[in-house]
């Protein structure tokens, strides 16, 4: 299965380019009378469109690496960044270290605050030259030097001296962060498996109670942002558990760490100096700050550059609270989808059958075109039932290649995929909000005969395409876009289905057995 697909944490995505864009007002309801962004805090004129996708497989979980459901569901689907980042609880866990890796620490590892499962003290598996086991040591030695020198930028943003002193006083380096960071588990879960393990009866059960409990504030928040109440619930039920798995790890320490060791330190020294803002404000409290290794926290898994741009005070308390506050943390993670481009009554995708024969080289991100189109191409819906809107764009996802369901995917699933760009994870989220408004499941099988390729297997695969001239790459045992489009050229050579699906069969093929 191509990485692509999966779920990477928070931490393992980079931050994207920045357009400035104009401020728009927003009407509020009267429950929301409040809600507004905070000056120097909510940051809306910084619009970042594109992800920086990291090396580390281990490395999303928002989705950093929520070990919360969504991160920690992302970190299990395909797993690879939403971060992967996240706590050991949860998802991450649940799917065995997908996301941060679970191997065993050497004697000689250095210890980690609290009692935590010590650094292993080895050179990460990235090669990045800041992620060896001196320059780790060396960058861990200086670290308070280093959380020291932040002061004059935290001075810049308004943050006072007494608060800075305050709330960095103690801090340490948690280095199981450079593994967790650097984590490249041999195997990940297929997205049927991943699909199981989310989207489960319990789960839905609870989703159904929050969404009764919360009525009014979902109500409330719909009327303003036009976005799906359902999507909403799925993404706490997907990132947390609601609310049962945030990750334990201080968002504090976890930013500082990264921000003075590793290699991500410019990226995550903003994460870090977010979060002394949102401290610095009142808007949380430190204990209330805690979450996944990469700094991602609270149900919805923000971190602490996105709560600056997206969060809310959605009931006029003075502060924007999206860990306790129900009110806020629906609010908050309505106006991050909206501003992110959400569609107002329209859904995320529709299921389609893909007829035999299909060119599976229009199964791309960049080949949208009109419903209608692919209607002429012989895609049409598993019950028959018409498109609500022929005329709108849409492109196709084949995660299981032409042995599995496909995928008419519309705008606002790019919008899911900011929130988590991972191409499985967006699909839970779709598929479990429409579960929790009365859905169906999917109607086609998928390949449940096929097994995941181990990492050893996929950088097996990867040089004997490069062997063959079809991949132009570094072999690294992680599938991206180039993966899939040179073993979509393989294929297409020998005149077999060109889906671009990474299975054994595809394996064995390029063995030429």
């Amino acid at each position: 299965m191509l990485d692509c697909l999966q779920p990477l944490t928070k931490a393992d995505v980079g931050p994207r380019d920045h357009r400035v864009k104009k401020k728009e007002a927003t009407k509020i309801s009267p429950l929301l009378s409040y809600w507004q962004p905070v000056p120097g805090l909510l940051m809306t004129d910084f619009w970042p469109d594109r992800w920086d996708m990291m090396q580390s497989m281990a490395g999303l979980a928002k989705r950093a690496a929520s070990v919360t459901g969504g991160a920690v569901i992302a970190a299990a689907l395909l797993l690879p960044v939403h971060a992967y980042a996240q706590s050991q609880n949860g998802l991450s866990n649940l799917f065995g270290g997908i996301f941060s890796g679970t191997n065993p620490a050497p004697s000689q590892g250095a210890p980690s605050p609290g009692g935590a499962q010590p650094w292993s003290g080895e050179d990460g598996a990235s090669g990045h030259p800041l992620m060896t086991a001196a320059a780790i040591r060396e960058a861990a030695g200086n670290f308070d030097n280093c959380v020291a020198g932040m002061w004059p930028d935290a001075a810049r943003r308004g943050i006072t001296q007494d608060n800075f002193q305050r709330f960095t006083a103690g801090l340490s380096p948690d280095l199981r962060i450079m593994d967790l960071m650097d984590s490249q588990p041999e195997f990940t879960k297929s997205i049927w498996d991943y699909l199981d393990i989310l989207v489960n009866d319990n789960r839905l059960a609870k989703g159904r109670e929050v969404l009764a409990k919360y009525k009014a504030q979902f109500d409330a928040t719909e009327k303003v942002t036009g976005v799906d109440r359902y999507i909403i619930a799925s993404i706490w039920g997907i990132e947390s558990n609601y609310s049962t798995q945030m990750g334990d790890r201080s968002v504090l320490q976890s930013t500082a760490t990264l921000a003075c060791i590793g290699r991500r330190q410019a990226y995550f020294k903003d994460e870090f100096l977010s979060a002394l803002e949102i401290l610095n404000r009142g808007d949380l409290r430190p204990e209330q700050m805690r979450g996944s290794w990469a700094g991602a926290f609270g149900p919805t898994q923000f971190m602490p550059t996105a709560f600056k741009r997206f969060a809310v005070d959605g009931d006029g308390d003075g502060r924007r609270d999206v860990v306790d506050n129900p009110t806020d943390l629906i609010a908050s993670t309505a106006n991050n989808l909206k501003k992110d481009g959400w569609q107002s009554g329209q859904t995320w995708g529709f299921e389609v059958v893909v007829p035999q024969g299909f060119n599976y080289m229009l199964a791309d991100r960049a080949k949208a075109q009109t419903i209608a189109q692919w209607e002429k191409l012989g895609l049409k819906r598993p019950t028959n039932q018409p498109f609500p809107n022929p005329a709108e764009k849409a492109y196709l996802l084949a995660p299981a290649g032409a042995q599995g369901p496909g995928f008419l995917m519309l705008q606002n699933y790019r919008v899911i995929m900011k929130y988590n760009p991972a191409e499985a994870y967006a699909l839970a989220i779709g598929h479990f909000a429409d579960r929790l408004r009365g859905g169906q499941p999917f109607v086609q099988p998928w390949p449940r005969q096929e097994r995941e390729l181990s990492r050893t297997e996929r950088l097996e695969l990867q040089q004997l395409l490069a062997q063959r001239g079809f991949y132009k790459g570094t072999p690294d045992g992680q599938f991206g876009g180039q993966t899939r489009e040179a073993l979509r050229n393989f294929q297409a050579s020998i005149g077999v289905p060109a889906d671009g699906f990474a299975s054994s069969d595809a394996l064995d093929r390029l063995r030429g057995r």
